[in-house]
């Protein structure tokens, strides 16, 4: 009996290959930089030929374009949803912890940090990656928070004249320290996670020290 290849089945292997390539490309860039790695590589290390990276892929930059947008929405897509239930709190001091906490393991993560790394080496030559990584990943976080601190503020919860500004100022001081820690010093400096909730916490409360309602 011959076998039919129906629509579904190449679709789900064309996405199988897709999947391929990204992570080998991933691999690949975050261990030898941008650079360094060429599409003939990822196409051998992903098994398949270089013209399915390129029918998937128009090029490099568009294949290291999309592994930021993949990386960055993963670990922002579920703190934008925590800071969106943020305007409904009934104990704002415990709701701000529980999303400083969140904030901190994600951003943290050593695939994050390396990515990060990576996209500022890249900087000079691909300005339009940075933007990409701070519009989807902080950048994303800081304009969901002010929306939500504007809420609180109609509410009385929050004291503040800028929103933005407020944002700003919860997302650096719950991440900034582990954050410049583990940017400078590699991954073997990532705090322990008891270390990152301490960090977490104590952005939080300095943040409610400035902008909660006397």
């Amino acid at each position: 009996m011959t076998e039919t290849t129906t629509a579904s089945d190449g679709q789900t292997r064309t996405a199988r290959k897709r999947q391929a390539i990204l992570d080998v490309a991933s691999t690949l860039f975050l261990r030898d930089g941008y650079l360094a790695t060429s599409m003939d590589q990822i196409a051998a290390a992903a098994a398949v030929s270089k013209q399915t990276v390129y029918k998937q892929f128009t090029d490099k930059q568009s294949l290291f374009r999309e592994i930021v947008t993949g990386t960055v929405e993963l670990v922002s897509d579920p703190v934008a949803r925590q800071v969106a239930s943020l305007p409904d709190s009934s104990d704002l001091e415990a709701d701000l912890q529980k999303l400083a906490r969140a904030l901190v393991s994600q951003v943290s993560q050593p695939r994050v940090m390396q990515l990060r790394r990576l996209v500022i080496g890249e900087a000079g030559r691909f300005p339009e990656l940075g933007r990409l990584f701070y519009q989807r990943g902080p950048g994303r976080t800081i304009d969901a928070l002010a929306a939500a601190f504007e809420s609180l503020a109609a509410r009385n919860q929050l004291r503040l004249d800028d929103p933005q500004l407020a944002a700003e100022h919860f997302n650096w001081l719950v991440t900034s320290i582990p954050l410049n820690r583990m940017m400078l010093c590699g991954d073997t400096e990532r705090p322990d996670p008891a270390a990152l909730d301490r960090y977490a916490d104590a952005g939080a409360q300095a943040f409610l020290a400035s902008y909660r309602p006397n």
